[in-house]
């Protein structure tokens, strides 16, 4: 069977967040989709199920475990099918649109609610203004940009119980994005996501309402770095972005 390697929110090569898109002509088995994810190792790989009329099932695991929602390798998954795509997945259906070289998803808001979390173990050093959980992720707003820039955390120990991932982020200050952020999912088997689209669920909803906006752009400062856009409407956040092709080429297992 098909596949491509895909690197998402980004406009150039060996940017972004990489995924692998496995194109299925049929249902496959649980086990052998979590084989193949962690034979590629990449942060999520995505299977789509090309044969089915309608919605397209839509599955995603990075290389421990299912997930339920993956922002990237939705966006490389409708990149590699070359249109408008509407996949039904474990968070419901999700509709992507193609424009202008850019994907942009219909994605389920994540507002956060206050919490407390212990950091100081897994995040040393940070100035924190604020602590949210969405569903999955937990947010620390910290309160200089620089802070998330230059965060060397033990990637091993940046993991909090019943959590998916721990996302820092902080409002920027250089006109050209609205914040900053990055994201670590140790609870996920990801040391650090290059970019996260899932994460961008909960960050424009807080960044929307902090800032009285509808319209955001969100960079995730990781080594390789990426673009997010964001509209909010109501309890949905279309995330935008852009996606090259690497790699494509086909499974014999």
């Amino acid at each position: 069977m098909k596949f491509h390697v895909v690197d998402a929110f980004t406009d150039i090569a060996f940017a972004g967040n990489p995924a692998a898109v496995v194109l299925l002509d049929s249902p496959a088995d649980a086990g052998w989709m979590q084989s193949v994810a962690a034979e590629f190792k990449h942060s999520e790989t995505a299977f789509v199920e090309v044969a089915v009329e309608g919605p397209q099932p839509l599955r995603w695991f990075t290389p421990v475990v299912e997930v339920d929602l993956c922002g990237h390798a939705t966006l490389a998954t409708a990149h590699a099918l070359g249109g408008d795509q509407v996949f039904t997945t474990r968070s419901g259906e999700l509709r992507c649109r193609a424009e202008n070289g850019w994907v942009s998803m219909d994605f389920p808001a994540d507002p956060p609610a206050p919490t407390t979390a212990e950091l100081d173990d897994v995040l040393p050093g940070l100035t924190v203004e604020h602590i949210a959980r969405g569903v999955s992720d937990v947010m620390v707003v910290v309160t200089d940009e620089d802070q998330v820039r230059t965060l060397k955390p033990d990637l091993d120990r940046v993991r909090l119980p019943g959590t998916r991932c721990v996302i820092v982020t902080a409002r920027s200050h250089g006109g050209e994005f609205d914040f900053v952020s990055r994201v670590f999912g140790a609870g996920a088997g990801v040391g650090e996501d290059p970019v996260t689209g899932s994460a961008h669920c909960t960050l424009a909803s807080y960044w929307g309402e902090r800032l009285g906006r509808t319209e955001l752009i969100g960079r995730q400062v990781s080594s390789r770095g990426g673009t997010v856009r964001m509209t909010l409407a109501g309890d949905r956040v279309r995330l935008s972005g852009q996606a090259v092709t690497v790699a494509s080429g086909e499974l014999y297992v």
